[in-house]
């Protein structure tokens, strides 16, 4: 039960990668997961995602391993092939991150499509960013689940209850899986915060990895004298237990001594009606070491400049987390499995500004 069964890969650094060793513990996880979705061999679950990242290995061939559940692979995300598969295939699960879903519920197939064999949906949100996204999903596909996990912590340690509210499964990450235990500490001090304070995100459990392959220091780094294994990650915990996942620490912005949560920017940015997507970074500033830069995609027939932005934020948030930078995208450097490449964002933002640093 304790030798090593696989060794799952993350990056630390943009060009250095990690193996991360789990023993068969894991495989708890997923069936605990299963149960806490519902599923049986009954479902099809159609996967995108590719297999070397721990979300579609683990949300894909081995849920179907545990639960004798039918999945449909595909080599790479494509929305209109998406929708094609979910009617030919009679879908009923899929897993994906916000732009995965955001380009499938503004899809012009979308609502010719017949989703109606879709049951639930596995989403990964928390961020505030990521709230109209499962909010718009819930509308054209069907109920979501949201869930919070790393490859360290044998991926999905959180998911939510079928039977949850609404708000509660398109904000919160949900709730621990079995086995598992969390804390929110203050980085700094390592003392514990009050439910519903935001910190670092801490966990502990039988599914958490025995460590990086051959980084001892690495693995006593990130895993200290009590077992916890300091995520990196920004949470909050509330009195019911519900963990929400706000973000990442190294992507949190220190304007001349204030933090700011750039999701929070991200969140409010959406609800300009010229803007599509929006992602928050900072940039270098003389006077102030860093400030907020929006990088946005705007809707179709629409513009915006930085009097515009300046004027939509002013008077309605702190001015230390106004952008004082805007860049207008065509869409965002990615991910194979979806995610955003903000460090590639900061150079292309340096690069295209003149700034230094990034």
């Amino acid at each position: 039960r304790h030798s090593p069964l696989l060794a799952g890969r993350t990056r630390v650094f943009w060009d250095r990668l990690k193996g991360v060793m789990h023993c068969h513990n894991p495989i708890r996880t997923i069936t605990d997961a299963a149960n806490r979705m519902a599923m049986s061999s009954r479902d099809v679950i159609l996967m995108y995602l590719p297999l070397f990242h721990c979300f579609g290995l683990y949300e894909g061939p081995l849920m179907s391993w545990v639960t004798g559940a039918k999945v449909v692979l595909t080599t790479m995300f494509e929305a209109g092939e998406t929708l094609r598969l979910i009617e030919a295939e009679q879908a009923t699960v899929m897993n994906g991150f916000d732009a995965h879903f955001y380009d499938l519920c503004h899809h012009p197939d979308v609502d010719q499509t017949d989703r109606s064999s879709l049951r639930t949906i596995l989403l990964a949100v928390g961020m505030a960013s990521s709230e109209p996204v499962a909010r718009l999903a819930q509308e054209k596909f069907c109920p979501t689940l949201s869930a919070w996990g790393m490859t360290e912590v044998g991926v999905g340690a959180t998911r939510t209850f079928l039977d949850a509210p609404v708000d509660d499964r398109c904000v919160e990450s949900g709730h621990p899986l079995p086995g598992y235990e969390f804390k929110v500490i203050d980085p700094d001090t390592g003392d514990v915060l009050p439910p519903s304070t935001m910190g670092e995100l801490c966990v502990r459990g039988y599914a958490t990895m025995q460590g990086y392959y051959k980084r001892p220091e690495a693995t006593a780094e990130a895993i200290d004298g009590e077992a916890w294994f300091h995520t990196g990650d920004v949470a909050t915990i509330r009195d019911d237990g519900s963990v929400r996942f706000l973000g990442r620490y190294k992507d949190m912005l220190k304007v001349g001594g204030e933090n700011v949560d750039p999701t929070e920017v991200e969140a409010f940015l959406l609800e300009h009606p010229a803007i599509s997507k929006a992602q928050v970074i900072g940039v270098p500033d003389p006077r102030l070491s860093e400030v907020a830069c929006a990088c946005v995609v705007v809707e179709p027939g629409q513009a915006i400049n930085d009097g515009d932005l300046d004027a939509f934020c002013r008077g309605k948030m702190a001015s230390f987390k106004i952008p004082r930078h805007l860049l207008v995208v065509d869409d965002y450097p990615m991910t194979s499995s979806g995610k955003v490449q903000k460090y590639l964002l900061r150079q292309m933002a340096a690069e295209q500004l003149g700034l230094n640093g990034g």
